[in-house]
């Protein structure tokens, strides 16, 4: 099978396009024939070296999340069939990973009806990053929540399940992503200058919470990076009042500098069924850019590493 690895740590550049032997699925697993394989700032991170002493030796594959046709069933494994479409985290502790014809998958959720497997592979990262963020920074229904960098995957998959909760949502994005946004209910601003002032407006007072979801640029394993954010959390505390009210899944040396939150999420992806029949409902979606086949994987890098995707990117195979 075709399958995309590294044999050294370093720039997206490592990374090759070669053939290599189908996994076999342990117990508990499946394999899965890959249509789409969603691509975070993580991957280049762990090519670039994070994680490097938790994982098998080189080669490795990249990929977290994919989406595809069950293909081999390992033991004990039940409630699924061979021909089912199904999404998920990738397993990550071979020489391969998601970005390959085949994979392997130790949790997963059916594909719901009406969601296609690049918009399925679009879904596990972001909606359990933004669940888990809404819960840790304990917004409640009813308040105004400004979510600011909107317009990223983790952003929309937050302002999505906000809403869902019954919270206010005022938006910060870009002109490209904010008319998606305004579409499901939230009140959307520019970045820049006076972005303090049109949110005040918008709020007709104070901000009752707000999230920083701006993306990192790749780099999450830097903590004394500073954030593409372009020190937007002095603007959030500003408009909250309160540090504790604020908190970031990215700026992590600038929350810790004045008293913001952070979250470090563990991913467990024991709410994928929840977010399958969200995703069956229209409730969430994760929006696709553009998509890519696995020789185009470095062009794909290229523009993730900009911070300017404009939504996921996503290999299709």
């Amino acid at each position: 099978m075709k399958a995309l690895q590294f044999d050294r740590f370093g720039s997206p550049d490592v990374i090759v396009l070669r053939e290599v032997p189908k996994p076999e699925p342990g117990p508990g697993q499946i394999r899965v024939a890959v249509q789409a394989c969603g691509l975070n700032p993580g991957d280049w991170a762990v090519v670039d070296g994070l994680l490097a002493d938790r994982l098998p030796p080189l080669p490795r594959g990249l990929g977290f999340e994919i989406a595809g046709t069950v293909d081999a069933l390992g033991a004990d494994v039940t409630g699924v069939e061979i021909g089912d479409g199904v999404f998920g985290p990738a397993t990550f502790d071979g020489p391969t990973a998601g970005a390959a014809e085949y994979a392997l998958m130790a949790a997963w959720a059916r594909i719901p009806e009406g969601v296609t497997a690049e918009q399925a592979s679009a879904l596990p990262m972001a909606a359990e990053t933004a669940w888990h963020a809404l819960d840790d920074l304990g917004v409640q229904p009813g308040e105004l929540l400004l979510v600011h960098g909107a317009g990223s995957t983790v952003g929309e998959a937050a302002v999505r399940l906000a809403l869902h909760r019954g919270i206010r949502v005022i938006a910060t994005a870009g002109s490209a992503r904010a008319a998606v946004l305004e579409d499901i209910g939230a009140r959307v601003t520019g970045y820049g200058d006076g972005m303090a002032e049109r949110v005040t407006a918008l709020a007709a007072g104070r901000v009752d919470r707000a999230l920083d979801t701006a993306p990192t640029g790749g780099r999450i394993d830097r903590l004394d990076r500073a954030s593409p954010a372009g020190g937007a959390l002095p603007t959030l505390i500003e408009l909250t009042g309160d540090p504790d009210r604020v908190l970031t899944v990215s700026d992590f040396a600038a929350a810790a500098e004045l008293g913001a939150r952070t979250t470090h999420i563990e991913m467990r992806y024991d709410r994928l069924d929840e977010f399958a029949r969200l995703a069956g409902e229209g409730v969430l979606a994760v929006s696709v850019a553009r998509t890519y086949t696995l020789d185009q994987i470095h062009e794909a890098a290229e523009l993730s590493r900009s911070r300017r995707p404009g939504g996921k990117l996503t290999l299709v195979l």
